[in-house]
């Protein structure tokens, strides 16, 4: 009897250290905005500084930074796959199609990269690099600030199956695309604010302009065919926001209302369905838009990270070390 009461409590305390072994490891894996505090002290600053000299030099910039972390989440989480160049062992994102001749800002991370391992090598992950500067980048064109968790991890794989929202989808494929990613309805119509910034190439818009449609003003369709003829200039660019397209406000949901938005994707949210209150309540409140996209950010940068042992930590983000 007294054997059986030692085994008992000898293998409650084994669970009771195997569960408080598990617990530690998990928070060790649980993302953190101090993760570098010790390690890397100055890392915020050094990508900060790295995105503000970009933006600094080209406006545009700061939406194609926005854009490079939005897709790089999109397909196997945020791992900074969409940095990898191609190689024997690697199919790279970057030619993929919605990538190829669009995707941009590739040398903003190298840059901050090799700062960051001047300071502290083989420390902060390019995944972590891409997370703040997208923040950073949404700071220095006038929008809002949010704190980013840090700790992921680099992938060792690509992926070329790009699963990424159509900018020819309608509402419900949009719903659907974001909800399997673990963002609602609102985190959607809050994150395709991101669009109040940025160009699109004149492929992605001409049926819209050119095909007489109900949801869409005569006038705003008439101005986008000066720069996107009916046959030719596929990539020629245009404004996603005509009024405002350096600065990160709410006017994108303003033309929504006004059906000026420029692509199908944008147009959908303001089509009288159900995301039509809240494109209303962001088109009469900047601050509603603003807390809800830095919110959404938030969500998405914390999509399927590498913690832990997983992943890598690269030593040039294009390259496997």
């Amino acid at each position: 009897m007294a054997s059986h009461i030692y085994t008992t409590a000898l293998s409650c305390l084994l669970l009771l250290l195997l569960s408080s072994f598990s617990q530690c490891q998990a928070q060790q894996q649980q993302l953190s905005p101090t993760f570098y505090d010790n390690t890397c002290p100055n890392a915020l600053n050094i990508i900060r500084d790295a995105v503000r000299q970009a933006v600094s030099r080209e406006r545009r910039m700061a939406a194609s930074l926005i854009r490079l972390h939005f897709h790089d989440c999109f397909v196997q989480g945020c791992d900074a796959s969409i940095l990898l160049d191609e190689s024997p062992t690697i199919k790279s994102e970057k030619t993929a199609l919605p990538n190829h001749a669009s995707a941009r800002g590739y040398d903003v991370i190298e840059a901050a990269k090799r700062e960051l391992e001047k300071a502290c090598p083989g420390i902060v992950s390019c995944a972590d690099v891409l997370s703040v500067a997208a923040r950073d980048a949404t700071v220095a064109a006038g929008g809002p600030s949010w704190t980013v968790k840090l700790g992921r991890r680099d992938s060792t794989t690509a992926s070329r199956n790009i699963d990424l929202p159509s900018p020819f989808a309608n509402l419900d494929t949009l719903i659907s695309s974001f909800a399997t990613k673990g963002l609602n309805t609102r985190d959607m119509v809050a994150l395709s604010g991101a669009h109040t910034l940025g160009q699109a190439q004149c492929f992605l818009f001409r049926d819209r302009i050119y095909g007489n449609r109900t949801d869409i003003d005569a006038g705003f369709a008439s101005t986008r065919r000066r720069k996107c003829p009916k046959d030719t200039g596929n990539g020629n660019l245009a404004p996603l926001d005509l009024v405002t397209p350096n600065s990160f406000d709410n006017n994108y949901y303003k033309n929504l209302l006004q059906k000026k938005g420029l692509l199908q994707s944008d147009q959908v949210l303001f089509s009288g369905g159900a995301t039509d209150s809240i494109v209303s309540e962001y088109a009469r409140s900047s601050r509603a838009f603003q807390e809800d996209f830095a919110s959404a950010m938030i969500k998405m940068s914390e999509i399927q990270p590498l913690t832990g042992q997983n992943g890598i930590i690269r030593k040039v983000c294009g390259a496997l070390n």
